[in-house]
């Protein structure tokens, strides 16, 4: 069981890092972003999380690439934790995944569009991990206590909360950083997706857009604004990318975001 206790509302200076790629595209490349993205919160001193996911069951066109195939996905996620002597999260799609998934890695992630699906956050409390729960980009920051009861209520209270935009328009994402401060009134850590919230969906080519330049804004508003941590989605190449490449950070500028990160946090 991964322990979220030390995250709530800590004061140590050292907020949660989950990062990782998007996908797993490979058998190789996600040990190489894991160990860099380790290397860095083990300098900073930051609590880290991997994560990527084993498949993308929710894509704009048929023919995008959703993965590497279920097991295999999930046996490089379980070996990237083991290897690398560091917890893992990744996002299941049904009630009928959870069980699967969690023989795989440390945290059960519940995606935006699923967050109200009482079936999946019942299944994912009864495996007994650590669930992360984001919110719906359709959802207010008061709804989602509805989905901590749902999970705490079968029986699990090891809960996180990510905020990561809400929809404004057809094409586009806002944050609203009061949704912090209400979120964590769930008495449970509410980390911030500072790149899933610059993106610009529905685009024409069916292919989501971004805007990776605000990265940075994002991830100062919600450490100013008292998030338990952020959850960064990056890669080497991010126009290379298999999935959500366009707004992903690139690999080698994570080391400059979070110094100028822990120089805010310890400023509050």
């Amino acid at each position: 069981m991964y322990n979220i206790e030390k995250l709530k509302h800590t004061d140590t200076g050292n907020f949660l890092l989950i990062a990782g790629p998007c996908v797993i595209e490979d058998e190789e490349s996600p040990f190489e972003i894991a160990r860099e993205l380790a290397g860095v919160a083990d300098k900073y001193e930051l609590p880290f999380i991997f994560k990527a996911s084993y498949k993308k069951a929710n894509r704009s066109r048929l023919d995008s690439f959703t993965g590497i195939g279920d097991k295999k996905g999930l046996k490089v996620l379980q070996k990237i934790g083991k290897q690398l002597d560091i917890p893992v999260i990744t996002d299941f799609h049904s009630a009928g995944e959870a069980r699967l998934a969690a023989k795989h890695v440390d945290i059960l992630q519940v995606p935006a569009f699923l967050c109200r699906q009482t079936e999946i956050l019942v299944a994912a409390a009864n495996t007994g991990k650590t669930v992360n729960i984001k919110k719906g980009q359709f959802l207010s920051p008061e709804a989602m206590t509805f989905a901590v009861n749902k999970v705490k209520d079968s029986g699990n209270p090891n809960i996180m909360v990510t905020e990561r935009g809400t929809t404004f328009g057809y094409q586009d994402l806002v944050v609203d950083f009061r949704g912090i401060p209400v979120m964590q009134q769930n008495n449970v850590p509410v980390i911030m997706d500072i790149t899933h919230s610059l993106q610009r969906p529905n685009q024409t080519s069916g292919v989501t857009g971004g805007q990776p330049g605000m990265i940075e804004t994002i991830g100062k508003a919600a450490i100013a604004s008292g998030a338990d941590g952020i959850f960064i989605e990056t890669h080497p190449n991010p126009s290379q990318a298999k999935s959500d490449g366009a707004n992903m950070l690139q690999l080698e500028k994570l080391e400059e975001l979070i110094v100028k990160l822990k120089r805010i946090r310890h400023a509050l």
